[in-house]
Parts: C-alpha cells; structure tokens; sequence
C-alpha cells in the first residue's frame, strides 16, 4: 500500500506586482494558517518524511512555517523543480517516477494540480468523508490519498482513497 500525503501552499502575498509567481511570500494570513494546520495535519497521520516541495517560495515557506509549529518534528524537505507544477499529469508523471521503496510521500504543492490529482485519482473515499469530489484544496489544505497500488509506476485514475481532507476554517476558534 501507497500513502500520499498533499499539502496546497498557504495563502500568499501579492502586495509586490514586481515579483514573478515563484517569489511570492506567504501573506500574514498564509502565516497563521501554518500555525492553525500543523497540529492537525500531524494528528492525521501525516509522516513528514520523505516531503518533496515545489521551489516556489510560498511552498517553501509554508513547509518552513509547518516545521516550526512542530519542533518535536526533525522536518526536512527537498526542493523539486518539477513540483512548480498546475498540472495533474505532471504531478501523477512524478509520482509514477517515485522510488518504490517509499511508501509514504508527502509533497508541498500548488492547484490546480493539487485539485485535479485528488478528483482525477480517488474513486473511493473513507467513512468519514461522503463527497466524490473535492471543489478545491485550500490554500494550507491537505489531503491524503491511499493507494492499494504496491508500485507508485502503476498509479491509475480511481485508484486512490480519499482518507482524509483538512482546510485551515475548520480550526478557527
């Protein structure tokens, strides 16, 4: 069994119209969001190991702001050109290119991609989760998927389970 684990980049800043996409920050918003979503997304099972993120700063960043708010965690990450991707079969090439010998995957990413792998992958979804669908990962959402799938090579559409799906409104005081 394969074990997926999606985080979206937390909300970013556009207050500098100079800077291109990939070097935008996290806005104060973003900031809080990682602080609100760290806890839980531990508490859903999350490993953070191995956690792949996509160069963009935000992502970075949101991983960065994650990893502080849990510092009994050793989080690391590796930065990966090809995760500075809004596009589900990017993101489903790269996963079929993951080492087998992992069987947890946490990455740090952007929508539409993000959106797109979960609908386009899952056809089953957990008890505690009744939509089909997902309308969209918020930014600092996460998901995790599990595959019956003993390869990452032979991921297919339908073949995950949606097991969990968190969004920073759902911890607001």
């Amino acid at each position: 069994m394969k074990k997926l684990h999606l985080i979206r980049h937390a909300k970013s800043s556009h207050d500098d119209s100079y800077l291109s996409d990939i070097d935008r920050p996290l806005s104060q918003r973003g900031l809080q969001a990682c602080q609100r979503m760290a806890v839980p997304i531990a508490r859903a099972g999350c490993p953070f190991d191995p956690v792949f993120c996509s160069p963009a700063l935000r992502a970075q960043s949101t991983i960065e702001q994650i990893s502080y708010a849990l510092p009994e965690r050793q989080i690391n990450w590796q930065i990966d050109d090809a995760l500075y991707t809004f596009e589900f079969q990017d993101l489903l090439r790269w996963c079929r290119a993951l080492d087998n010998a992992m069987n947890e995957v946490v990455i740090v990413g952007h929508n539409p991609a993000m959106t797109d792998f979960v609908n386009e992958m899952c056809d089953r979804v957990s008890a505690d989760w009744p939509a089909r669908t997902l309308d969209n990962l918020p930014t600092c959402g996460y998901v995790q998927l599990s595959f019956e799938n003993t390869s990452w090579q032979t991921l297919s559409k339908g073949s995950a389970t949606l097991v969990s799906f968190l969004k920073p409104k759902m911890f607001v005081a």
